[in-house]
């Protein structure tokens, strides 16, 4: 079992991003999670959901997609939070690094999305092609993946509470524009946060299941992955 927290993970731009990696005993796959707007790796929501994914079987990678000084920035100025382009290259960033590592670079992996960090998680896939699994997003803005949204490969599950309703616009416009295999869940009674009982522990369900479903037929897929669960 690997459990880092803390660790720096550089990137090509020089950046020195913080993340927390939990990879469980023999598993085959691990989740990158992409935090939103304003957020960053304590998220207590992603790290729900990251938990509920251990207790599956899968690993985890919370990281911030920022630094500390653009995370100060980004709060006086709304610098970087939809600065869609710099967080995938972040999220591409981290998958380059997990894949230096020889114990990590044969698991299957997914992108775990919320807010905007669904619309980095979909740039991010469009540009790794194969590499990436499965998507979920979680209270996502998938339409700021833009143009990028038509080049994703990986199957990808829509979460959204029926009372977000401008983000379930925003989330039906943008399958329309997705030509991979994909899902749109609505949570009834849930909104942008799923704060209401039992909200999230559908959204951690529903993860879990499309995650399991198709990282392992993506690692089935691979010629010379790990045996794993």
């Amino acid at each position: 079992m690997i459990h880092e927290c803390d660790t720096e993970i550089p990137q090509p731009d020089g950046a020195r991003l913080l993340g927390d990696l939990e990879v469980p005993e023999s598993t085959a796959a691990i989740v990158v999670f992409a935090h939103g707007t304003g957020s960053s790796r304590a998220s207590p929501r992603n790290r729900y959901v990251g938990e509920f994914l251990q207790q599956r079987g899968l690993g985890t990678l919370l990281l911030d997609l920022l630094t500390v000084e653009e995370e100060a920035a980004d709060l006086r100025s709304g610098t970087y939070r939809f600065d869609i382009d710099l967080l995938a290259a972040r999220l591409v960033g981290a998958v380059s690094w997990l894949d230096q590592r020889p114990e990590l670079r044969e698991l299957a992996l997914g992108y775990f999305g919320a807010s905007t960090g669904a619309g980095a998680a979909l740039m991010a896939a469009a540009q790794q092609g194969d590499r990436v699994g499965a998507i979920v997003s979680r209270g996502g803005r998938p339409d700021l993946a833009g143009a990028s949204l038509p080049d994703v490969r990986a199957p990808t599950l829509l979460v959204v509470g029926s009372r977000d309703e401008t983000v379930l616009a925003l989330n039906q416009q943008a399958g329309e524009q997705l030509r991979c295999e994909h899902r749109l869940e609505v949570v009834p009674g849930a909104t942008h946060l799923f704060e209401e009982p039992g909200a999230l522990d559908q959204v951690a369900q529903l993860a879990a299941d499309w995650f399991l479903q198709h990282l392992d037929r993506a690692r089935r897929a691979s010629p010379g992955t790990r045996a794993g669960p």
